[in-house]
């Protein structure tokens, strides 16, 4: 496939989706390198919607550790259960977070993020392997569509980790 996307601009958010979903598993199909391939994803995500961060935690000696992400810097480490990441992981479910501050124990890598998605990414068994991590720096941009489509995205790698 072409290094290049085709998502058409005047359309919804769903349809953008549509577009952008079966371009992600053409972009990802041969090739085995995992962080090449989260590379990719997260670009095409932050190129297609705009975010202010998206990227990946890759769980590593029981820790949450900072994988290819796209936006400013981050944090590099988080534990099962802190924060929205660590959250996803223990509770193996997607959490979707409209005001970062109404969340207990919400972790503040970046002080401009307001809302937030982590979505489990699962390996072949369905245990937890790391999370797909957005944040937007404006309210009214994520949403429960937005959750049901990272899933996809989620289940788009762990297919290709078979």
């Amino acid at each position: 496939m072409s290094e290049e996307l085709f998502i058409p601009s005047n359309v919804g958010k769903s349809e953008k989706y549509t577009s952008l979903l079966p371009q992600l598993e053409a972009l990802i199909s041969g090739e085995p390198d995992l962080i090449a391939n989260l590379a990719n994803i997260s670009a095409a995500l932050k190129e297609t919607f705009g975010w202010w961060w998206v990227g990946f935690y890759w769980v590593k000696n029981n820790e949450l550790v900072l994988g290819p992400f796209q936006g400013p810097i981050a944090c590099t480490r988080m534990k099962s259960g802190k924060g929205v990441c660590g959250t996803s992981w223990k509770d193996e479910k997607s959490i979707f977070v409209p005001d970062v501050e109404k969340f207990p124990g919400h972790i503040s890598c970046s002080s401009s993020s307001v809302s937030e998605i982590v979505v489990p990414v699962f390996d072949v068994d369905r245990k937890v392997i790391g999370v797909l991590d957005v944040d937007s720096e404006r309210f009214d941009v994520l949403d429960e569509n937005d959750v049901y489509f990272l899933e996809k995205v989620s289940e788009i790698i762990t297919k290709s980790l078979s």
